[in-house]
């Protein structure tokens, strides 16, 4: 089998969205893809959300354990190449460094679920819709042609699934 693609996701704190794709991304692309999760060094969560983490278990989504990583670990010369950096966060997207290697970068925007004051029901159901969203994203995401094909039209075929509902 050849090399994984990389993508990595992006968001404020990387404890819920950021992790939510990373862990679902893995799951449904069944090696075809690893991702990583990063935020943003000055808001970074010391360990994922637990309600991500239910919310992945209870969709029977195993999640490599990783340390949490800010985007400047990324970013260094000398790291891992990604193919795709997608942003989950529009607040942080004019704050993130430039990507080694050039990757294509996409936007997908997702609320900030455990920034407000919502409550642990809510948060959970929230949750859950948001994994549902993410994992039809990333389905799509998963049977791109990415080895063959117009780099051009799959970088834009990429930021398109930020608009889906």
């Amino acid at each position: 089998m050849p090399d994984a693609h990389v993508v990595i996701f992006v968001s404020q704190r990387n404890s819920f969205r950021s992790v939510l794709a990373r862990a679902c991304l893995e799951h449904v692309s069944k090696g075809r893809f690893k991702a990583y999760s990063c935020g943003n060094p000055a808001r970074l969560a010391s360990e994922p959300h637990e309600l991500a983490m239910h919310a992945i278990r209870a969709a029977g989504i195993g999640l490599r354990q990783d340390k949490q990583h800010d985007w400047n670990e990324f970013a260094r010369l000398g790291v891992m190449k990604a193919q795709f950096v997608i942003t989950l966060d529009a607040s942080v997207q004019d704050l993130t460094p430039k990507w080694n290697g050039q990757p294509d970068t996409a936007l997908w925007a997702y609320p900030d679920l455990v920034g407000g004051n919502t409550g642990t029901e809510d948060l959970q159901r929230a949750a859950s819709v948001m994994l549902l969203s993410l994992r039809r994203r990333l389905e799509i995401l998963s049977s791109l042609p990415l080895a063959q094909g117009d780099r051009t039209a799959l970088r834009h075929d990429v930021r398109d699934l930020g608009y889906l509902a």
